[in-house]
């Protein structure tokens, strides 16, 4: 009986050597862990924006983007904590195609704006700033608070801007392949609507805006369609030379005469535009080959790349639709 408590001390000895030993370990792996994410958060790089050379976290992890890039962020594998990605139309929330990429994120304001809300940066303790050329005097204040990035934004060309904010990012690869990947989706969409309403078949997409008419041709849902989808561009369209759209009248838009059209607009504007006699004549409305798409999200979704993306998935469904009719 002796000898067996001896064993059973003995092996309560042993047990509690080796919590010990084991608590041992873990609270130097956990002194490690934490020393390691120390160095990582304090280790730097210097990279250059807009401004010249700036000192930036390596591993940023509480990004503020108020340069309406939180997009391009996004497919770089980084998450932001404040942005100014939201609706053209209602600065208080997200457009529908970054609701579920920004959930959770915080609106500071819009990105077309030159002045966001500096307290509410503040409140999100960034440790890093992002802002475009348009809030260029904000530069010098936002700069105290964080490291700031300034981008020169191309807004014509929507691959430049994914280009231009990876190379400073450091992040060429992740965008080669982003684009690579959705290059790809583009050309197959494109191929399967030529080959269901044909090779010839022409496309239009305008903003209705104010009795105004607003072309789509070199950016937004224009170059979806004509350069990533290689859909043929009707005749006698006006030529986008800059980031303002082409405008043209109800006439000039008659001599147009595309054979599907997709018109984006506000509910007042696409029912002015449906009351107009000269829109009524077009050989696609008579033929009920259009749809109508709200502005709040399609004015601004052709210059995301997630909007676009996401756009590809629409478009077969909205030709299924006018064919329908």
């Amino acid at each position: 009986m002796r000898k067996r408590v001896y064993m059973m001390a003995g092996a309560a000895l042993m047990a509690a050597m080796l919590v010990m030993g084991c608590g041992g370990k873990n609270e130097d792996n956990a002194d490690n862990n934490t020393e390691a994410a120390e160095n990582q958060s304090s280790e730097t790089v210097t990279i250059t924006d807009a401004k010249g050379e700036v000192e930036i976290p390596a591993n940023p992890q509480r990004i503020v983007d108020i340069s309406g890039t939180s997009d391009i962020l996004s497919i770089l594998g980084y998450k932001v904590a404040g942005t100014a990605n939201s609706d053209a139309y209602d600065y208080t929330r997200f457009p529908t195609y970054l609701e579920e990429v920004l959930d959770g994120v915080e609106i500071l304001g819009y990105s077309m704006q030159d002045t966001m809300d500096v307290e509410g940066i503040l409140a999100l303790d960034p440790d890093l700033i992002i802002i475009s050329n348009v809030q260029e005097k904000m530069y010098d204040q936002l700069s105290e608070v964080a490291p700031t990035v300034m981008l020169e934004m191309a807004q014509m060309d929507w691959k430049d801007d994914v280009n231009n904010v990876a190379a400073v990012m450091d992040k060429e690869e992740e965008a080669e392949a982003w684009l690579a990947d959705y290059a790809v989706k583009a050309q197959e969409a494109g191929d399967r609507i030529k080959t269901a309403y044909g090779d010839d078949a022409t496309y239009l997409s305008f903003l209705a805006s104010g009795g105004q008419i607003f072309i789509f041709d070199g950016a937004g849902l224009g170059s979806i369609f004509y350069e990533d989808m290689a859909l043929a561009k009707p005749a006698n369209m006006p030529e986008q030379e800059n980031i303002s759209l082409p405008v043209v009248t109800y006439e000039g838009l008659a001599e147009i005469d595309p054979d599907y059209i997709f018109v984006v607009g506000t509910d007042d504007d696409l029912e002015a535009l449906e009351g107009n006699s000269l829109w009524q004549g077009m050989n696609a409305v008579k033929e009920g080959n259009y749809v109508t798409l709200l502005a709040s999200p399609y004015f601004n979704q052709g210059y995301s790349c997630i909007g676009r993306d996401l756009f590809l998935d629409e478009v077969e469904g909205y030709m299924e639709q006018m064919n329908e009719n």
